[in-house]
């Protein structure tokens, strides 16, 4: 009989929760058996959307009361520390949400509790599940626009609170203590993680950030950070005043470009400038959201790869970590930080 993996989800204050718990819902030999939240109008959310009976306030206790596989990581960026140093002990895997944390220093604890623990650990990039950036990172790997010399991810919409966001999710994504800035953090980190896991870690930074629209406003509302590498540059802007939404990438390479638009892709080449529409590839079972990518790698017993591999997202820390330090000091940082 295949095993039932019993999930718990801790943290319901980033939106994208509910998302997962779908995604998780449907998903084989899996239950949805515990929820975690101090905020009680979350908790019965929890219950009436998706039947989840087991809720509690604290973490802690559902950790200690219920027999557990997966936690589901949904809580501001600088507690996802330690709940991975109070959960990986007890044998849990975890799927954290993007970014990894709010500050290198958490990332690295993470990625110790993890290790330390044997258990795996998952960072859900919603952008590692598009066929169209997937379709581009294969193009690119298979040199069929040459050599890439510059990768461009523009993430941007009206703001959290303007989208629609829920006060509990902008409630933190606006303080910059527990997000680790604003826009910056929120937005910048997609393209770093594609940029890390395209190109590598680059080997210095400048950031840029600023609130340039929104008045009286506690964070950054636009940033930039550009990722230097030998032969290459690496661009990720983000905004959270921009109307209408923009969320692409252009990519161009010594013998042609890749451009992401919508779901779309589109390439040119040297040989064929019109650029014409790609066909994508299909994603297979397995790899379509964060929890399917968590049971394919327990059931074949591998370790995760790409974008959502720990380690390549604690590199994007260290990534938005320079970025920021950057635009706090006005200055360009080299990486390591701590070399």
């Amino acid at each position: 009989m295949a095993k039932t993996y019993r999930v718990g989800v801790i943290g319901m204050v980033h939106d994208h929760v509910w998302k997962e718990a779908k995604y998780w819902q449907a998903c084989p030999n899996t239950a949805l058996a515990a929820a975690a939240d101090p905020n009680e109008p979350l908790r019965d959310r929890m219950k009436t959307q998706y039947g989840v009976q087991a809720l509690y306030a604290d973490w802690r206790e559902m950790i200690e009361k219920e027999e557990l596989d997966i936690i589901q990581l949904t809580v501001e960026n600088n507690a996802g520390a330690e709940v991975l140093e109070g959960v990986a002990p007890k044998g849990l895997h975890v799927v954290s949400e993007k970014p990894m944390a709010a500050r290198l220093e958490q990332a690295d604890r993470m990625l110790k509790a993890a290790e330390d623990a044997g258990t795996l650990l998952v960072i859900n990039w919603p952008i590692a599940w598009s066929p169209a950036i997937r379709t581009a990172a294969r193009l690119v790997k298979e040199g069929a626009i040459g050599q890439p010399f510059q990768v461009r991810t523009r993430m941007a919409h009206c703001g959290p609170k303007e989208l629609g966001c829920s006060e509990y999710f902008y409630g933190w994504l606006y303080d910059a203590e527990k997000n680790g800035a604003g826009a910056l953090m929120d937005y910048c980190c997609y393209g770093a993680a594609f940029c890390r896991h395209l190109l590598g870690m680059p080997k210095a930074v400048q950031g840029v950030m600023g609130c340039l629209v929104k008045e009286d406003f506690p964070v950054d509302d636009n940033a930039a950070i550009t990722m230097i590498y030998d032969n290459a540059f690496g661009i990720t802007e983000a905004s959270w005043t921009q109307v209408p939404s923009y969320h692409d990438t252009v990519i161009l390479g010594s013998e042609g470009t890749l451009i992401t638009d919508e779901g779309k892709l589109w390439m040119a080449t040297k040989e064929k400038k019109e650029k014409t529409l790609v066909d994508l590839d299909d994603l297979p079972e397995g790899e379509r959201n964060g929890p399917e990518y968590m049971l394919h790698c327990l059931e074949t017993g591998t370790e995760p790869e790409g974008m959502c591999a720990a380690k390549n997202c604690r590199d994007s820390q260290e990534i938005l970590e320079a970025g920021l330090l950057s635009a706090q000091e006005g200055r360009r940082i080299e990486l390591p930080i701590n070399k």
